[in-house]
């Protein structure tokens, strides 16, 4: 069943692009925008995380952050943020654990049956880790509605 507003967010411990182990709890005491995208180096996902990148100073000024997860291995994320130049934590979610946990498993992603990547989806978390938005994807090719998200953060606490 998908998360719902009001719900805790689930706890993951996710490696980021040096292989340091990084959890939830570590981001909390800030509003943070959690993007789940479906694999580093595919467009949509590249225009989606660039956005965001491009968004930072107004994120700050909110006094929110963005950490996205993928499922792709930490290497192949650092290289995506290398090229990118993303100043937020790209996380792996390689054992498929935090896109099972969110409910917004992809299975036969990029028409290859059997592999499982994580629906393009968006959680907006409160300081505290409750989910205050969330939005998943119909389709891979869709992308979030950026103002939306930005009103969310100015809202919640």
């Amino acid at each position: 069943m998908p998360l719902q507003v009001g719900e805790k967010a689930p706890a993951f411990k996710l490696h980021d692009t040096e292989k340091k182990v990084r959890s939830l709890e570590e981001f909390l005491g800030k509003k943070t925008v959690l993007a789940f995208f479906p694999g580093a180096f595919t467009s949509v996902c590249e225009k989606e995380l660039c956005t965001f990148r491009d968004s930072m100073a107004r994120f700050d000024e909110l006094n929110a952050q963005v950490v996205s997860i993928c499922v792709d291995a930490p290497a192949s994320n650092k290289a995506f943020a290398i090229k990118n130049n993303l100043r937020f934590p790209v996380l792996s979610d390689y054992a498929r654990n935090a896109v099972k946990a969110y409910d917004i498993v992809h299975v036969g992603f990029g028409g290859l049956e059997g592999y499982v990547a994580a629906k393009r989806s968006v959680f907006v978390l409160d300081r505290e880790g409750k989910i205050a938005y969330a939005w998943i994807a119909e389709s891979s090719g869709t992308e979030p509605n950026y103002e939306e998200i930005t009103k969310v953060l100015a809202l919640v606490n």
